[in-house]
């Protein structure tokens, strides 16, 4: 039986730790709410000017179609994997390798590379995995201008043929509690499917068709990455403070099961000593 100097001493550890779990919890709660705020926002404008994109290339003649909706026959891929910088958080980064080992056994005829934005996918697949790029650095200055830098070199090697199909790995934010692992075809664009005769959409075009999907499209694509690191950024801070808040909850749990063994240990000591003096005073009186 360890003793009590020892109890006591992995009682103070555990009650350490409890406050850090407490802060890293607090700390994930506020940075959660403009997180999620921000995601909120754009993803109404990144659905939106999907859905124009699609509306206006799909009634374009077929000879007119952007080359990042153009289909290839598929030979090489490229999977945007879109983790963290920091563990801590659950599941929330071994999911996405986890999904990412999948997409490589589903697609294990074609040549594949990956772009890892955050350290922990990069650090999963470095050793075993081509890597494309590692832009794990987006975190620290996250913005739109970094993030469409970043795009604009992978929409580069589609268009030069490096690339025939992108696709985005991410968590997309559900709330606190919940994040869902999305993979999302981002190049080539997708048309909508149909069996529905198509409708030539009511749009005036100024200055022409042409020049504004060659403004918007690219645009387009640069938002959904962007959508998708913030996803996955309001994702990171709710998965860190569920684990957190269960990290606490399981520390309470241990530190009461000590704190109960330790006074057991406490009283059986004190009896035994009781004993010891009892039996000793015993001795005496029959000498």
């Amino acid at each position: 039986m360890a003793n009590l100097k020892e109890i006591r001493s992995r009682i103070s550890s555990i009650s350490s730790t409890m406050q850090i779990t407490r802060a890293m919890k607090m700390v994930s709660a506020a940075k959660l709410k403009k997180a999620q705020d921000a995601i909120v926002m754009l993803r109404p404008y990144s659905e939106k000017l999907q859905e124009l994109i699609q509306n206006v290339n799909s009634s374009s003649d077929p000879d007119q179609i952007s080359i990042y909706a153009q289909k290839r026959e598929v030979k090489r891929i490229l999977f945007i994997a879109v983790t963290s910088n920091r563990g801590l958080a659950g599941a929330f980064n071994s999911s996405i390798v986890k999904e990412l080992n999948i997409q490589f056994q589903n697609n294990s005829n074609y040549e594949i590379e990956v772009l890892s934005i955050g350290k922990k996918a990069y650090d999963a697949i470095r050793k075993s995995r081509k890597v494309y790029a590692n832009e794990s650095g987006v975190y620290d200055n996250l913005n739109f201008e970094v993030v469409a830098n970043v795009v604009e070199g992978v929409m580069s090697s589609f268009r030069d043929g490096k690339f025939d199909e992108v696709y985005l790995i991410y968590n997309k934010f559900v709330n606190a509690a919940t994040q869902e692992v999305t993979t999302e075809q981002l190049l080539p664009i997708l048309m909508p499917e149909t069996t529905e005769p198509q409708t030539e959409a009511d749009y005036i075009f100024e200055p022409n068709r042409e020049e504004i999907l060659d403004n918007l499209i690219p645009k387009s694509i640069k938002t959904q990455v962007f959508k998708a690191i913030l996803d996955s950024v309001a994702s990171e801070h709710g998965a860190r403070m569920t684990a957190m808040h269960k990290a606490t909850d399981n520390a309470q749990a241990l530190k009461n099961d000590l704190v109960i063994f330790y006074n057991k240990a406490r009283q059986a000591a004190i009896t035994n000593e009781i004993l010891e003096i009892v039996s000793g005073a015993e001795a005496l009186k029959n000498s």
